[in-house]
């Protein structure tokens, strides 16, 4: 590739000069990374990447994704260099209270980010979670002739993503799933917050990710902008996922601080900066791009025809297939189907009317029976436990692939399955990758008490505000004699501590209906199912649209003990039939209790004062009683908390029931004793 003005070494200069002065204004941020990945950010963005600037959210625009989230100035700089409503006035408030460029790249924050990256690997697994859906959507609505889905999903990583055990889930399903349109470029500096990586680093990168069925590229010189193009244009010619191997220099201009771990995580400070620009030659001032340097970065003319040539072809699309047209334009725009809520009020009173009693789980799968049929975006899934979970049902397609890679019977009218294999982190954060492309809803299966292992993916669902259901069965003790390590205690209770995450605990078929609804219906948050393995007794209502609010009466006292109204027992889940069990021993006694399920404490609290004191009236006592954790309950003001703050047992789970209290007489005596007080 013979050198002109596009490619200048001004161009990478311009990205390390605004990454210093940024981290150097901020006194705070990682200018190594920006500095080292400058050549191949410059090659990717001028030559490869195909986006708009001035049309960010384009559907069929390449994405980019930065895993190695600490070197955001890269980004910042690049979005801001190629025309991105991000004016050099936010370069400035790097990492400043309300700027657009935060500490980590933040979507939905900044104009061009893709998905929010930070916490290491996980950038790279959202960005499967891209490419997956690329793949699926192509080979549900392209024809042939009209390829109106057909893009790549680009990802800078460094070491520290590789280190983490979440690349090796989510990279052993992108060469399984042979996501060609994924290219990885690794920027192997050999140096972290602690040092030179060696002694704990010594992992063979390019034989792992052959092993995973990649094709890997390199080592190359991640400097020479002519072998970087070059691999990049090898890369997409790969029928397999790529990862290109770039040999840089960490803080690469520096003159003293170049390949150190200096140059990872803390300003350059003044005096290095000002020798940094005499060795780039860089003699513009701090946050300031030659004219002639900025018209070559700007990208929205090149940007401009790319979505042209799209739009053209779209609209032949239209024209060929307007039917699959229309119904690919529903899905990218998250809009959920016309008769969906008809079809769910249909079976709501379905299920009251036949009151069947049957494990919340299997309630699960009944509706995804009725949704399968409504939503052919949903892409389903579970960590090898699909029998267990109870997450496929017969309209769905396995998804699997030919010996060529390509999807086998794909079609836009049928919801697909995954089988994620034992890797709940890793599907948690492919199910946010997919979420963010946009085109399905994805929900994945595993055991509650194993959330644990894919907590992080589940907070960055909830930080992103993006539409991801989680289906957590086996909720509790009840699952008897699997013992402690599988028994839900904290779970519950530490799910409803994350910000914007709505955790359904339904008590039977109905609750359990309104929660997949809810969760349907909730674009901008994640919902968690909680969900039993043992059968629940139907509870029959007289208004089912009120437990979408979360907390709802569901029984006012009997008639023995209507009188007066004594006390409130908040229920959840399995324990909703245990406290009507108690509520019938007190009325026995002469004490009306009102029972309130409360399927989902998030939608009740975010539920007015008024319809809160309806419920839950004042100045009379209240007890919750769930098979978990205490913690969260007190602040509903409780006099008392039937639960359990210890772990389990190994045992039937009738046997654990009566140890641990589960029972109406300990419930009835509890609300007694609280009334004694």
């Amino acid at each position: 590739m013979t050198a002109s003005p596009t490619f200048h070494s001004a161009l990478p200069n311009a990205i390390r000069a605004l990454a210093m002065d940024a981290v150097q204004q901020a006194n705070s941020g990682h200018p190594g990374a920006p500095m080292g990945m400058a050549e191949i950010a410059t090659v990717l963005w001028q030559k490869h990447l195909r986006h708009h600037p001035e049309q960010p959210q384009w559907a069929d625009r390449d994405r980019f994704v930065l895993s190695n989230g600490h070197g955001s100035m890269l980004l910042y700089a690049l979005l801001h260099l190629s025309g991105y409503r991000l004016p050099m006035a936010e370069l400035k408030r790097f990492r400043q209270l309300h700027s657009l460029t935060p500490g980590h790249p933040e979507v939905d924050v900044t104009p061009g980010v893709e998905t929010t990256t930070g916490p290491l690997g996980q950038g790279l697994t959202n960005a499967v979670g891209m490419a997956l859906a690329e793949k699926l959507l192509a080979a549900q609505f392209n024809r042939p002739g009209h390829a109106v889905v057909d893009h790549r999903t680009w990802v800078f990583l460094g070491d520290g993503c590789l280190m983490e055990g979440i690349s090796h889930e989510a990279c052993a399903l992108a060469g399984a799933w042979r996501l060609n349109k994924l290219v990885a470029v690794y920027d192997d500096n050999g140096i972290s917050i602690d040092g030179q990586v060696r002694p704990w680093f010594v992992d063979d990168t390019a034989a792992r990710f052959t092993a995973y069925g990649w094709h890997v590229i390199g080592p190359i010189n991640g400097h020479d902008m002519a072998a970087i193009d070059r691999a990049l244009n090898d890369a997409k010619r790969s029928e397999k996922p790529v990862l290109v191997v770039c040999q840089t220099n960490i803080g690469q201009g520096s003159p003293n601080r170049v390949g150190t771990a200096k140059a990872h995580g803390e300003p350059l400070g003044a005096d290095e900066i000002a020798l940094t620009r005499q060795a780039l030659d860089w003699q513009a001032q701090p946050f300031e791009v030659p004219e002639a340097v900025a018209r070559a970065w700007d990208g929205r003319a090149r940007g401009a025809t790319l979505h042209g040539e799209w739009q053209q072809r779209w609209q032949a699309y239209a024209k060929a297939y307007p039917d699959l047209a229309k119904e690919l334009q529903r899905r990218l725009n998250a809009e959920l189907p016309k008769a969906l809520p008809v079809a769910i009020k249909q079976a709501l009173a379905d299920a009251e009317r036949k009151a069947d009693g049957v494990a919340s789980r299997k309630a699960s799968q009944m509706a995804l029976g009725l949704l399968a049929k409504q939503l052919p975006e949903l892409l389903g899934g579970s960590a090898d436990l699909t029998g267990s979970n109870l997450t496929l049902t017969p309209d769905m397609t396995p998804l699997r692939m030919d010996l060529a890679g390509r999807v086998v019977s794909p079609s836009s009218q049928a919801p697909v399955h995954v089988n994620y294999g034992v890797r709940e982190f890793g599907m948690a954060a492919i199910m946010n990758g997919v979420a963010l492309h946009g085109g399905f809803i994805p929900y994945g299966g595993t055991f509650l008490t194993f959330s644990d292992y894919s907590r992080n993916a589940l907070r960055m669902a909830a930080l992103m505000k993006r539409r991801v259901v989680h289906v957590f069965t086996h909720d509790s003790i009840g699952l008897g004699e699997d013992g402690p390590t599988h028994q839900s205690i904290e779970h519950a209770a530490s799910l409803r501590l994350i910000p914007g995450l709505d955790v359904w605990r339904p008590c039977d078929v109905t609750e359990t209906l309104v929660a997949w609804h809810e969760a349907l219906q909730a674009t901008r948050r994640p919902s968690a199912l909680l969900l039993s393995r043992q059968a629940l007794p139907h509870a029959p209502k007289a208004e089912p649209q009120s437990i979408a609010r979360g907390g709802y009466v569901l029984a006012e006292p009997t008639e023995v003990g209507q009188s007066k109204l004594r006390a409130v027992l908040i229920a959840t889940g399995s324990e909703v039939s245990l406290a009507l069990r108690a509520q019938d021993l007190l009325a026995q006694r002469g004490i009306g209790v009102r029972v309130v399920s409360m399927p989902c404490t998030q939608a009740f609290d975010r539920q007015d004062a008024a319809y809160q004191q309806q419920v839950l009236p004042p100045h009379v006592p209240r007890v919750a009683v769930e098979m978990g954790s205490t913690s969260g309950w007190w602040k509903y003001g409780c006099a008392a908390v039937v639960g359990i703050d210890v772990f389990g047992e190994s045992a039937p789970a009738a046997d654990l029931f009566q140890h641990f209290g589960f029972t109406p007489e300990n419930v009835a005596d509890t609300v007694q004793v609280a009334l004694a007080r």
